[in-house]
């Protein structure tokens, strides 16, 4: 074979090859989703025992709607501080089974709700949810919570997500790991997108003895939150925020 039909098998091989590995990793292109995070003390006066609202939104580029979420990691600022002495707790399988209704009303700790996207067909549908945190056991010796979500309709389906709260690194000074399950919706159709979701810890809303308290000392810029969040088909986002300093009088 001369040089010059060599050196085209050659470039043909490797030309070859590349489509090869194109045709081995779909969508290597594809954007990612994107996320974006809001967080508010109400009040907001240093130290003071607050309810403390965490919101996010949830979007695919190129689809709209992203894959269904399956664990999320929001951190949150030194020295926000968690109280849940007098807490009761209510066992995953009494919440499964009975709902809140059938746990103890202390262990009521925040209320919210939750957007979420269900495919039927051609077609998508929205479905919103109502959320209730309630005081779980520990897992490991890390305080745990149940977030309890009741569709309505179309799918009229309750959910379990379970979070630990876990130590974190500076700036950051616990962090919230949330495992959310597979939320079905109809036959052969993936399981439903979750858009928006906003969530209320202490303050009226909660009628457990326990406490969210606004850290003591506010970092120049803000107190900053950060959140990490896993698709189903491993695709991430990210997003942080900043909750401004509270006004001294």
């Amino acid at each position: 074979m001369s040089a010059g039909r060599s050196g085209a098998a050659r470039t043909a091989c490797s030309l070859l090859a590349l489509a090869s590995c194109w045709t081995a990793v779909p969508g290597a292109f594809a954007q990612a989703p994107t996320a974006a995070i809001r967080a508010a003390f109400r009040p907001d006066a240093p130290a003071a025992r607050t309810a403390f609202t965490f919101a996010f939104t949830l979007k695919d580029p190129e689809a709209g709607v992203p894959a269904a979420l399956r664990t999320m990691v929001v951190h949150l600022p030194a020295g926000l501080g968690f109280d849940l002495g007098g807490v009761a707790s209510c066992g995953l399988a009494r919440v499964q089974g009975s709902g809140p209704a059938g746990c103890p009303a202390r262990s009521l700790v925040g209320r919210g709700h939750a957007l979420l996207e269900v495919h039927a067909g051609s077609q998508s549908i929205p479905e919103e949810a109502v959320l209730s945190v309630l005081r779980a056991p520990d897992r490991g010796g890390h305080p745990a919570l149940a977030i309890f979500g009741q569709g309505e309709t179309p799918l009229q389906q309750r959910t379990i997500s379970t979070a630990m709260v876990l130590a974190d690194r500076a700036p950051y000074g616990a962090e919230l790991k949330v495992s959310i399950p597979p939320i079905p919706t109809v036959v052969y159709e993936p399981d439903a997108s979750i858009l928006s979701f906003s969530l209320t810890i202490g303050g009226p809303g909660a009628h457990g003895p326990g406490a969210i308290r606004v850290p003591r000392h506010c970092p120049a810029g803000g107190f900053p939150f950060a959140a990490q969040f896993t698709f189903a088909d491993q695709s991430r986002a990210a997003a942080t925020a900043h909750v401004p300093c509270p006004h001294r009088g």
